[in-house]
């Protein structure tokens, strides 16, 4: 029994332990958010609604129900625009240049001839008419008009009112509307987007007649001098069968483009790649035979009888086959006929596996106007985020101007977008190192502005500009090795060199491509990575150096031991080298050294660095006199080298400051600023003064200052090895007229010359002695003249006699 009170006790006291407040509990403070439960994105209760209506629409004065009253009761009206000013608008703000209008016209013939072809797939019956499908322009000079007929689809009354009378609305887009059933892929290749591109006619045109036959109505002809437009039934009937004319009204200061050769080069820039046909009404003068009229043979005849008729039996002969023949002349005429103006087709649209090499040979030349063929190409289609094909060649030399116009507009690739030419401004979609590269790239989903003239930023640019340098490298490398260095190196290097500089995301694949001299051959380039295959054991660095030219990076102090202890050394001649190995921070995991700076280490062992610690102590004295008292203010150090063998000393940049040969460029620049902050701190930067212990002038200098610190001779040849060796070693002396009094100096020592001897005064003279030998000089030349005088007549004599001799021989 005690045993169940137990029981109960203890539920009582959990009983009464639940029911104790939350705030009565001291150690716990709960707080409560007042907006718990209420949430933007969840459930919301109707009052919840009502306040946030309330804030959307909430204006000054005004409670909900009143703004919503007077919603209920305004008027509603549709923006007005003036059409006129509209027009002016879309005609002369559109479109920068006049000459697209063509481009314009074409394209939306192009699309009228797609559209039936699209429906004649579906409708055997949509080419009943006529089943020919192309372009034809034609020029009319006398009455100053130009006509381009399609026998595309046509429109019909309502077609033309529209579409042709309201601005902005796209035929091809209301015809995609309607074409559900019809492949994708075939659609593509309508141009149409904005709506506004057959008003670019009104660029070159007063008045625009459009003439037009749909197979579901009858021919009309629809007028417009861009303020106001009229249609009405064509008087003349079925004339077109289908398809449409525009005819334009030129103005006179576009009445070049009813030229012959202008309309041509129009076609053929921007058209020349549609799918259809384009024809050109043009006349040809060429030479005919035509037969002699009767009057005309009389007079020969007659001409014929006065000659003589004394022939052999074989003359006769002869003469009466050609009397059995008819008489013909020669006569000039002037033809009309219809030329084609494309006959290029686009290959690029056609597999790679089916094209010829010569095909892409003329097709280089055709759009390039060049006659040698390209070194290599590239063809490739990319599917993806975004779709464009695009054909790529390397010629086979460079332009002259490469560089002379490095970095501003180029236009050497051209871009399409359904094989409608657009630009050749390609900045944005190819790096400046890689302007040499020729092609055309053709998307169909290009972000263009309404003109159709530029491209719009967009994201796809990127992605285009990285397909096509990686397309583009990616055929650099496969040149075949025997035509690399000859035909591409020599004439392209230089800008793979500047590609390792400006193209970070790239510059490891073209550091493969790059190509220097080496101590390893007298006249081969060698790659990096063969460099690499040919690195000593333990060998950590690519050694190069850089100068003027082969022979002074040869002869250069800081190869000495290297090229003694058999490691290879690239040699950098051209300007660029060492900008490009600067921006190349390493290869295959090796890192660049520069052997005119410090931080060459060749000698690494034990016993090559006591010997060095050695012979440090042992020239200490040296170096330090050197460093505080010799050259206190032109050098930063004096040490013991490790990299010299024939000569004395060398001066050493620093790891961060200018070498030698860089000095001389950095100097040389055109744009240079020679007190520039940057250019001062790169130049004022003292160097290390390195000496080699083994030679006989640092042996003789050093026992000189061992016995004299002070005296004038060791700090006069301290001083003359110092500038030598600012001469070998690449950099440019500040006190020239001081190095060459000093080297005077020690030529008229080693010449028993007085030191003090000075130069032989060279003598003057007077203005009266002057005077007194003018006016003595000009006696002398009066006596002569005097004496020259009677013997004139002598001297003709000899003459005459000279001239008979030579006769006689």
């Amino acid at each position: 029994m005690t045993k169940w009170w137990f029981l109960l006790g203890i539920l009582g006291v959990l009983l009464c332990t639940g029911l104790v407040p939350a705030d009565e509990s001291p150690d716990a403070e709960v707080v409560v958010d007042d907006d718990i439960g209420k949430s933007r994105d969840g459930s919301r209760t109707d009052d919840e609604v009502v306040e946030r209506e309330e804030e959307a629409i909430k204006l000054d004065g005004l409670n909900v129900s009143q703004i919503k009253e007077m919603r209920e009761q305004s008027e509603k009206h549709v923006f007005q625009a003036e059409v006129n000013r509209m027009m002016k608008l879309i005609i002369n703000s559109l479109y920068r240049n006049k000459e697209i209008f063509l481009r314009e016209l074409i394209s939306n013939a192009s699309d009228a001839l797609d559209k039936i072809r699209l429906l004649s797939l579906t409708d055997k019956s949509a080419l009943e008419a006529t089943e020919e499908l192309s372009i034809k322009i034609k020029a009319d000079k006398e009455n100053h008009m130009l006509h381009i007929t399609d026998t595309g689809l046509g429109m019909t009354k309502q077609d033309l009112v529209n579409n042709l009378g309201t601005i902005a609305r796209s035929g091809t887009s209301e015809f995609f509307e309607k074409l559900a059933s019809v492949d994708a892929g075939e659609a593509n290749d309508l141009i149409g987007q904005f709506g506004v591109g057959f008003y670019s006619s009104f660029l070159v045109s007063d008045r625009v007649v459009v003439t037009s036959k749909n197979n579901a109505d009858k021919q009309y002809i629809w007028e417009s001098d861009s303020a106001e437009f009229s249609v009405v039934e064509d008087p003349r009937g079925n004339t077109l069968l289908r398809g449409t004319t525009v005819s334009l009204h030129l103005k006179e200061e576009a009445f070049d483009y009813l030229e012959p050769d202008s309309i041509t080069n129009l076609v053929k820039k921007y058209s020349q790649f549609i799918n259809f046909p384009i024809y050109l009404w043009t006349s040809k003068t060429e030479s005919v035979e035509e037969p002699i009229d009767e009057d005309e043979e009389d007079k020969p005849a007659e001409d014929a009888e006065e000659k003589k008729t004394d022939e052999d039996e074989d003359g006769e002969v002869e003469e009466e086959e050609d009397e059995a023949k008819p008489k013909t002349k020669t006569v000039e005429k002037t033809t009309w006929d219809w030329e084609l103006m494309n006959g290029n087709k686009p290959i690029w649209t056609r597999n790679a596996k089916d094209i010829e090499d010569e095909e892409y040979n003329e097709f280089y030349k055709s759009f390039t106007h060049k006659s040698d063929d390209p070194l290599t190409k590239t063809h490739f289609n990319v599917e993806g985020e975004v779709t464009f094909k695009s054909i790529l060649f390397i010629p086979d030399r460079a332009p002259n101007d490469m560089f002379r116009d490095y970095g501003k507009k180029f236009d050497s690739i051209k871009l399409y977008v359904r094989r409608v030419f657009i630009t050749e401004n390609f900045e944005d979609m190819m790096p400046k190192y890689l302007s040499f590269i020729q092609g055309v790239v053709d998307s169909d989903d290009l972000p263009l502005n309404v003109s159709r003239e530029t491209l719009q930023q967009h994201k796809l640019l990127k992605v285009i500009k990285k397909k096509l340098v990686r397309k583009t490298l990616d055929m650099i490398k496969k040149i075949a090795p025997e035509d690399y260095v000859e035909k591409f190196w020599k004439e392209f290097g230089t800008s793979i060199k500047l590609g390792v500089i400006e193209d970070h995301s790239n510059r490891t694949r073209l550091a493969k491509l790059v190509r220097f001299y080496s101590s390893n051959s007298d006249t081969e380039y060698t790659s990096l990575e063969e460099y690499v295959e040919r690195m000593k054991e333990k060998q950590e660095h690519i050694y190069f150096m850089a100068g003027a030219n082969r022979k002074e990076v040869e002869t250069s102090p800081f190869s000495e031991r290297l090229l003694k202890k058999g490691y290879e050394v690239l040699y950098l001649t051209e300007p660029v080298d060492e900008y490009c190995i600067q921006s190349l921070p390493e290869f295959e995991g090796k890192k660049f050294q520069n052997i005119a700076k410090e931080g060459v280490d060749i000698d690494e062992s034990e016993k090559a660095k006591s010997r060095k610690e050695e012979v440090e102590k042992e020239f200490e004295g040296l170096t330090e006199w050197l460093k505080e008292t010799a050259l206190k203010d032109k050098i930063k150090d004096a040490k013991v080298s490790s990299k010299l063998t024939d000569t004395p000393c060398a001066l050493v940049a620093g790891t961060y400051g200018w070498s030698g040969n860089m000095e001389r460029i950095m100097l040389s620049q055109a744009y240079s600023q020679p007190g520039s902050d940057s250019s001062e701190f790169y130049k004022g930067q003292k160097k290390t003064l390195e000496i080699n212990p083994r030679h006989p002038l640092i042996k003789k200098l050093r026992t000189t200052v061992d016995e004299d610190a002070e005296s004038e001779k060791a700090k006069d040849l301290a001083e003359v090895l110092f500038e030598t060796a600012v001469l070998r070693s690449g950099f440019l002396l500040e006190d020239s007229a001081g190095f060459a009094g000093r080297i005077e100096r020690m030529l008229r020592l080693s010449m028993n010359i007085d030191l003090d001897e000075k130069v032989e005064e060279e003598p003057e003279y007077d203005d009266d002695d002057e005077d007194d030998k003018e006016e003595k000089d000009d006696d002398d030349e009066e006596k002569e003249e005097e004496e020259v005088e009677p013997v004139a007549d002598d001297d003709a004599m000899i003459l005459e006699d000279e001239s008979k001799d030579h006769d006689e021989l």
